[in-house]
């Protein structure tokens, strides 16, 4: 499938490095908004269309599907221009900083009969992606709780310091908790949407050093994510209990787009008395960098069944969880899932 490339920043470079691994995409086009990025393409890519308007790549009708990874506030006008124009979309994540822009992508992708599915690519994880295999094959019984910590070195600033630039950026939360949010509701898929929401931020709410966040579901099951952005190194540990068993997953690396971390899955089926050792299950190459290869490969796929891999639906409810723990650590207070996601 014939796709192109909105974006090239460092992100957008992975991408590109993705798509040109994944069997079933051929990238034909970058559009790079910067000078300095578009000369960086054209000298990484030669023959390859190298556009500083998205505009070029939305209206040749050769190119069947858009990639965007561009800064988080041109995600929506981008996603709605490319499913206007007849494309498939790959969304980078947050899939929109508001949920009016959420609903405006998905009626645009019913109306266009294209196929819109949200970067969320820790879900196609040999390791994340594998306690979910875990959860639904039924290794630990009904699920109780599950819960994500984060302990990272600070953002990098981005191309012209977007991710420090609220308008741009939308908010930390939406830049790297909206992932994690993804996955607890996806273990969590059997309990339905959560009730509640209550979040605490250490510093401002919408850009928080530190950031711990409770999810209350109908059946008394809850989700917990932790997030520290003022640490060191790349951090990430996942912890699901079940009635018959439980499963802790560990990822380590200095940078947290490295190629060689180390990663663990353990598994332990049943009631651990003292002193049991759980399973260790062997991991394929996990971490981001590896996802990107498989997201690539899948979306395309997906594109030509005519199904998402991750539904923007459930990027949606992503959304709304990281607009209300931003409320809700403004506030003070625990927020009712169905009240409004923005602070008055």
């Amino acid at each position: 499938m014939r796709v192109a490339l909105i974006g090239y920043g460092a992100w957008g470079r992975h991408h590109a490095r993705a798509l040109d691994q994944a069997p079933s995409a051929e990238l034909v086009a970058v559009v790079a908004h910067g000078e300095a990025s578009a000369a960086q393409a054209a000298a990484d890519r030669p023959g390859i269309a190298v556009h500083r308007d998205p505009a070029a790549v939305f209206a040749d009708p050769a190119i069947e599907a858009v990639v965007i990874a561009a800064p988080n506030a041109l995600h929506a006008d981008l996603g709605l221009a490319a499913l206007r124009a007849g494309k498939h979309v790959l969304l980078e994540k947050p899939m929109a900083l508001t949920l009016a822009d959420c609903d405006a992508l998905i009626a645009a992708a019913r109306a266009s009969g294209r196929v819109l599915t949200i970067g969320h690519e820790l879900r196609v994880s040999t390791q994340w992606g594998r306690i979910k295999a875990l959860i639904a094959e039924g290794a630990i019984g009904e699920t109780r709780h599950a819960s994500v910590s984060l302990f990272r070195f600070p953002y990098r600033t981005g191309s012209g310091g977007w991710r420090y630039d609220l308008g741009r950026v939308g908010s930390w939360i939406l830049e790297e908790p909206v992932h994690f949010f993804d996955l607890l509701l996806w273990y969590g898929e059997s309990w339905g949407r959560p009730v509640a929401l209550r979040a605490l931020a250490s510093g401002d709410p919408a850009m928080p050093k530190a950031l711990a966040v409770t999810l209350r579901f109908d059946g008394g099951q809850f989700a917990t994510l932790n997030t520290v952005v003022g640490g060191f190194e790349h951090h990430v540990a996942v912890h699901v209990m079940g009635e018959a068993g439980a499963i802790r997953s560990l990822w380590s690396a200095a940078m947290d787009r490295s190629f060689a971390p180390a990663a663990s899955l353990h598994l332990f089926r049943g009631r651990a008395q003292p002193g049991e050792q759980a399973e260790a299950l062997p991991l394929g190459e996990s971490g981001e960098v590896f996802e990107l290869v498989t997201q690539a490969e899948q979306a395309v796929q997906g594109f030509r069944a005519g199904r998402a891999l991750v539904p923007p639906e459930a990027a949606r409810d992503a959304v709304r969880c990281c607009l209300l723990a931003e409320r809700s650590a403004r506030e003070g207070r625990e927020i009712p899932w169905n009240e409004t996601a923005v602070s008055a």
